[in-house]
This record gives structure tokens, sequence and C-alpha cells, in this order.
């Protein structure tokens, strides 16, 4: 029989990671984490990642520079980040998105990397 659990995180409570994110429902193969309210002017370092990851933009706008190409972030935009993709985000407006991560990037602390 499969498992037929409903996580639920009350949003009050969500575990934050050392970038600042909020780590919201995570499951078996995906989990969502939440980026609230960065501030304009951060420059994030360039990183890849070994799971890809998809993201909605709640508020603000921000550059997404990812393998030659860079990509306006706004309000009511998603996007798409390969597995293995080099990567990084300039913050131009304060800045609230929300993305899942498949597999999941909290297991083993693996989005608390900078590799």
């Amino acid at each position: 029989m499969s498992d037929t659990t409903i996580i639920k995180v009350d949003g009050a409570h969500s575990p934050r990671g050392a970038l600042g994110q909020y780590y919201l429902a995570e499951g078996v193969g995906l989990a969502m984490r939440l980026w609230r309210d960065e501030p304009p002017g951060i420059d994030k370092p360039s990183t890849t990642r070994d799971y890809e990851t998809a993201g909605y933009v709640i508020s603000g706008r921000a550059e997404l520079h990812s393998e030659g190409q860079t990509v306006v972030l706004e309000p009511g935009d998603s996007w798409v980040i390969p597995k293995g993709a080099e990567h990084h985000y300039k913050i131009l407006e304060t800045f609230t998105a929300v993305e899942a991560t498949h597999p999941p990037a909290q297991v083993h602390g693996r989005d608390e990397k900078s590799s």
C-alpha cells in the first residue's frame, strides 16, 4: 500500500536554513522552500545544484543568470533551473519567491552548500 499521509507545515513555524530560506512541505520526491523579503543589492554567489528547481515570484524583482543567459524575474513569473546548471541571482527589488526542488533540496543539507 502506498503512503497516504498528508504533510502540513505551519508557515509560522517553518524551519529556516542557513541561506535564509524557509523550509515548507517536503515529500519523498520533492520539497518546497520560501525566500521571503530578500533585500535588493544582493548578488548571490554562483552555484550548481544536484537537483532541479522550479520557482514562482510572489513579489519583487531579480535577475537569474544561468549558463550565459540572463532572465528578469517579476511577480507572476515562474522558472526552471535544470539539475547541474551553473546559476546565480541578483536581487533588484525586495524579493519573495517559492521554489520546488526535485529531488528534495534539504535532504542531507544539499541546499546549504554553495558548490
